[in-house]
């Protein structure tokens, strides 16, 4: 008998062995693009989605919006896609008739950070001969509403530098080499003391639409993603964080 117990003791062990390996969480790394200026709302997002995901890991890459519009037709590996305008989306999801339609998940404005003890207290400021201006590139989605919001302004500024992504131009700014730059709201509200914000007549009429979406429509977690980045609380840390609504 107490041989026999001892089997049905090992048989009941092997038993829960499988069914733990059966039910084990399955890992999985996710990885996302996401333009510059979601660095810091898309790193908590990624946590909470971590969080309610047991077993997966979020990989984040963040950089100007074209950068990663090309490193993803290149063909580097991507999951998930969130640019800050949907003309640099489009270059992606056009491409590929397997993207599922893009999630519009925030919006963003432009404004000036200035240096705080310096003399740029208008848009007109930048005009100066003597002031040192960065922007984004014209290829960045930045850079493309800069050209349009100094348009609207009848502004014509010579900048000291054109930046690959907003983040560049901020951290010009912020380490002196220049005394003000065009950035997002977000951005300067992520600064903090660091910069000072100087509205731009007409900003709010110059909007950028940040969409993001899974680059394979068979892919549900990254679908999964998209959906919690634009559901309520990915919503709430994007509106903390000064973006607007879709």
């Amino acid at each position: 008998m107490r041989r026999l117990g001892a089997v049905l003791v090992a048989i009941a062990a092997t038993g829960s062995a499988c069914t733990s390996s059966t039910d084990a969480v399955q890992e999985r790394t996710l990885t996302v693009f996401a333009a510059a200026s979601l660095n810091q709302t898309f790193t908590e997002i990624a946590d909470r989605f971590e969080g309610e995901h047991d077993g997966v890991e979020v990989r984040l890459s963040f950089g100007g919006s074209s950068d990663l519009a090309a490193q993803i037709l290149e063909g580097a590996p991507s999951d998930v896609f969130a640019a800050a305008d949907e003309r640099t989306m489009a270059r992606v999801t056009g491409a590929s008739e397997d993207a599922l339609a893009p999630e519009i998940v925030a919006t963003n404005t432009l404004q000036i950070a200035a240096s705080p003890d310096g003399s740029v207290a208008s848009a007109d400021d930048l005009t100066d001969p003597g002031t040192k201006v960065v922007v984004c590139a014209p290829q960045v989605p930045c850079g493309a509403a800069t050209r349009v919001l100094l348009a609207k302004n009848g502004l014509r500024i010579s900048a000291v530098s054109e930046e690959q992504s907003v983040t560049d131009v901020l951290g010009k700014v912020t380490s002196g080499e220049a005394d003000a730059g065009i950035v997002y709201r977000t951005d300067v509200v992520a600064a903090g003391s660091s910069v000072r914000g100087v509205d731009v007549p007409g900003a709010d009429e110059v909007v950028n639409r940040y969409p993001a979406a899974a680059l394979d429509p068979g892919d549900d977690l990254a679908a999964e993603f998209v959906a919690f980045a634009s559901g309520p609380e990915g919503r709430r840390i994007l509106s903390e964080a000064g973006f607007g609504a879709p």
